[in-house]
């Protein structure tokens, strides 16, 4: 039944594309979702701190932080009860005597199996199960990361980064998509306090769609009051996340890492607790505990919104809801193991999540 209903909605969303030009405010939404299970746990608070292969994602400037030998990410996802899975797989490369880092970053966002029901009811009306195919609606992203320390002195380090991203969407045989588009990002760290800035889409990534349908689903389409896609261009707008990070230390085994990010978007008013006609602000908070820097606790909040209170439906009373997250982990050496459990909607309407992902330093030795 949830295939159905997801079929049914990608059905409706192609069928709704008819300008050749279209600026949309929720574009490219699977690049938002996070990567890696620390950077989950943590309420996506990660811009100021992140220093492992998932710099790429957050802010290509922390790739800076890995030295000397490469660094490999893995992550893997299930939403909506194992329909939906989202994989996340990066590497990083110092060069340069540790002065810059390459970076490359896959994301694949996706639901397979979903069942193509334009056939379902024959032309005299009877149902035919046999008539159903299933196909596949999935996201990709390919980020080449590159990133460079201006600064490096002991109470100061200064690190600029950037993405080239391409972008490649795929619905059965119905629709693709490819864009392209650009991020920058700059990270400042001292001995306990971080500060990152991330600009996503400054070149207002873009999405150029193509539909393919043969003249039998185009007559189904039209029968029932369907309107046929046509080629057309998403835009994505551009955003600022601000983040600051400060380490506090007690005793020589325990750390606290507290975070706060501020996502900034420029399409209009959303359902933030910032909120104005041209600029919108979602914040993101974030902690993690750790003992002798092996062992982790961590937990965040993101995505404040208004809803109504649920025992105040008649007098439409509304309240500040959030979305948590909680997570560990652990490191052995040079292999990372970190554990996720994040609600993909908000505390009202919780759709849990489990988030695993593996950090892997290849080469490094510790003592």
């Amino acid at each position: 039944m949830k295939q159905c209903i997801v079929a049914l909605t990608l059905l409706a969303l192609l069928c709704s594309e008819k300008s050749y030009s279209q600026f949309r405010k929720y574009s490219n939404e699977f690049l938002n979702i996070g990567a890696g299970a620390r950077g989950l746990a943590m309420g996506n608070a990660q811009v100021a701190s992140v220093n492992n292969a998932t710099a790429g994602y957050w802010n290509p400037a922390g790739l800076t932080s890995i030295k000397d030998n490469p660094s490999v990410s893995l992550m893997h996802a299930e939403y909506f009860s194992g329909i939906a899975k989202y994989d996340f797989a990066s590497v990083a490369i110092p060069v340069q005597d540790n002065k810059r880092t390459l970076g490359f970053s896959l994301l694949r966002f996706a639901v397979d199996d979903i069942p193509n029901t334009l056939f379902l009811v024959e032309p005299d009306g009877t149902i035919n199960y046999n008539n159903i195919q299933a196909f596949s609606s999935a996201d990709y992203a390919f980020l080449f990361s590159f990133a460079q320390n201006i600064r490096d002195d002991e109470d100061k380090n200064i690190s600029v980064g950037a993405n080239a991203k391409v972008i490649y969407r795929k619905v059965g045989h119905f629709a693709t998509a490819l864009g392209f588009g650009l991020d920058a990002g700059i990270q400042m760290r001292g001995d306990k306090w971080r500060i990152g800035l991330m600009a996503r889409d400054i070149s207002t990534t873009f999405n150029a769609w193509s539909f393919k349908f043969t003249e039998k689903e185009k007559e189904v389409l039209y029968l029932t009051k369907n309107d046929i896609p046509v080629k057309s261009t998403e835009i994505t707008a551009p955003r600022l996340v601000l983040g600051g990070a400060y380490r506090f230390q007690f005793g020589r085994s325990v750390g606290l890492l507290a975070e706060a990010n501020l996502d900034v978007t420029f399409d209009g008013k959303r359902n933030t607790i910032l909120s104005g006609n041209t600029v919108s602000a979602d914040p993101h908070l974030g902690l993690e505990a750790d003992i002798n820097n092996v062992f982790f606790i961590r937990g965040g909040i993101t995505n404040f919104q208004r809803a109504l209170a649920d025992e105040d439906t008649l007098n439409q009373k509304k309240v500040w809801i959030y979305q948590p997250s909680i997570g560990a982990g652990f490191k052995i050496k040079n292999v990372t193991i970190d554990y996720a459990f994040t609600n993909l909607a908000n505390q009202s309407n919780p759709l849990y999540t489990h988030v695993i992902s593996l950090q892997l330093n290849l080469g490094k030795k510790e003592d």
